[in-house]
């Protein structure tokens, strides 16, 4: 084990409402932006994307998962590598890394090579999406801190809001490779702030070895697990499902063994021991493979079953973004007041009904405003019950040393939900080949998966409902508010606030 010797203390921090308080902002909403952005503004990208390239929907699938898949293995070691070597020095090589990557998808000429692509760019991911935040908590004074990262919140969620719109203009403009394209620009700027007016900084007291073995076994078994699923919806060779599956699960196993072991694991086990963190995460399972379902099959089922163009595809969705922008911050007062059984219970309840009625989407489906508006208000309501509930109930269920650690595990649970469920759903439901640029094939399908994201809400529900109790963030309200840590070592995320902003919730989306 290696340890690094103590320095000079860091300086205190600067204030919000200085020039480098807001160049430090304007770049980390930026970078943090750029990959928000991406992600969904490549779902609306799919079906356009797919036939572009000939690809089968196993092909679609892994142009979302091999992102997803190494961003989930790797971004709890990626803020480690930013606390230890420097917190702007990493994230810069995150945003660099991305933009090269980025580059790569929009040049891709095959399925292969984009997936490729993909996977590289989710390793980007990984290094600049703790490290956008970790520059805000760590390079504001304490009394700014809380404001800081309330304004981050709210502009990342700007950046949700703008990514489907901007996706399908961009699609039924220039192409869906200007997706891609369009963030070597803003990586440029990100850059060129980060260099000339962000502060460097990192963890003085960081010791011990990176737990490389742990992120490695975490990234082969979801990727065992995660192509052993993909393959059987393609109809593939049993013998390559079994294998893969097994490498998946023995992954898995010797990963919990490898994280009990070692003395600066990526994943302390030890978090687990609280019940009410199990069931958080439990509930954080069933939520986000609820709207990772959702948001993956929707864009593709308004654009080839109800005939919506890109554009119109990516404004569809726009009132849960805004209803979450809106509404996120009261729900969180609201739990903080009654407790968070009843809107963690209530909220996926209320989702699971909005995605219900996205069943009526079809074919013959000619009115947004009867079809497609009601279906998107209700789950966004829902949504905008539990986000915030949920966040301040995970930091709630450890003591305050552990809050960086439970906001990452967290973040992944949320991250590895959204990569199985893209990997199940087709599956589930017996979509395969190019069955999607089928109307009427789509939406038998769609009508089913849509059934089966309802019940994830409706589990996640009756979680809450039994194992939450009301009292859960009493103790939140006897802490003081500048009591958690800046960072964590051991999974690299700053501790978020105590009362999330808008638009920002526990995994991004």
């Amino acid at each position: 084990m290696t340890t690094t010797a103590p320095g000079p203390p860091e300086p205190q921090g600067v204030p919000l409402a200085s020039a480098t308080g807001r160049w430090v902002l304007a770049c980390s909403v930026l970078g943090s932006g750029m990959a928000l952005l991406d992600g969904t503004a490549v779902n609306i990208a799919l079906p356009r994307l797919g036939k572009d390239l000939g690809a089968s929907l196993a092909e679609l699938q892994w142009t979302v998962n091999g992102y997803l898949l190494t961003l989930a293995g790797l971004i709890l070691l990626g803020g480690s590598l930013g606390d230890r070597y420097g917190r702007r020095r990493v994230f810069v090589i995150g945003v660099v890394w991305f933009a090269l990557a980025s580059a790569a998808c929009g040049a891709a000429r095959d399925p292969g090579l984009l997936i490729a692509a993909r996977a590289l760019q989710g390793v980007g991911g990984a290094l600049l999406t703790p490290g956008s935040l970790a520059l805000v908590q760590s390079t504001f004074r304490q009394e700014d801190r809380a404001k800081a990262v309330g304004a981050w919140s709210g502009l990342g969620g700007v950046a949700g809001a703008v990514g489907p719109f901007l996706g399908g203009y961009l699609v039924d403009g220039p192409g869906w490779r200007w997706i891609f394209y369009v963030n070597l620009p803003v990586a440029a700027v990100v850059v060129a702030i980060a260099l000339r007016h962000v502060p460097e900084s990192r963890d003085r007291t960081a010791s011990g070895r990176f737990d490389v073995p742990g992120a490695a076994l975490a990234a082969l078994s979801l990727a065992g697990v995660t192509y052993a699923l993909i393959a059987a919806s393609g109809h593939a060779a049993w013998p390559s499902v079994v294998v893969a599956a097994a490498v998946g699960l023995v992954c898995g196993v010797a990963f919990v063994r490898t994280e009990r072991r070692r003395p600066n694991p990526m994943l302390p086990l030890s978090v687990f021991s609280s019940r009410l963190f199990t069931s958080m995460n439990i509930v954080t399972l069933c939520l986000y493979a609820a709207i990772g379902g959702v948001f993956f099959l929707l864009p593709t089922q308004l654009q080839v079953a109800a005939g919506y163009s890109a554009v119109r595809a990516g404004l569809a969705t726009l009132p849960v973004t805004v209803l979450m922008l809106l509404l996120s911050a009261p729900a969180g007062a609201l739990a903080q007041k009654i407790g968070p059984r009843l809107p963690l219970t209530v909220g996926p309840l209320v989702a699971g009904g909005g995605i219900l009625l996205l069943t009526r989407i079809s074919p013959g489906s000619s009115s947004y405003l009867l079809d497609v508006l009601p279906a998107v208000v209700v789950q966004g309501l829902g949504m905008s019950l539990f986000v915030a509930p949920l966040t301040a109930t995970v930091l709630a269920s450890v003591d305050v040393d552990h809050a960086g650690v439970a906001s990452g595990v967290n973040n992944a649970a949320a991250r590895v939900a959204q990569l199985l469920i893209v990997a199940a759903l087709p599956l589930a439901v017996g979509l395969s080949g190019t069955a999607y640029q089928n109307a009427h094939q789509l939406n038998a399908a769609f009508g089913k998966s849509m059934v089966i994201c309802a019940v994830l809400c409706v589990l996640a529900g009756l979680t809450a409902y039994l194992l939450v109790p009301t009292g859960a963030l009493q103790q939140e309200e006897d802490q003081p508010r500048n009591a958690r840590p800046e960072c964590l070592t051991n999974c690299g995320f700053p501790a978020p606030p105590l009362e999330p902003g808008p638009g920002r919730e526990t995994a991004a989306s």
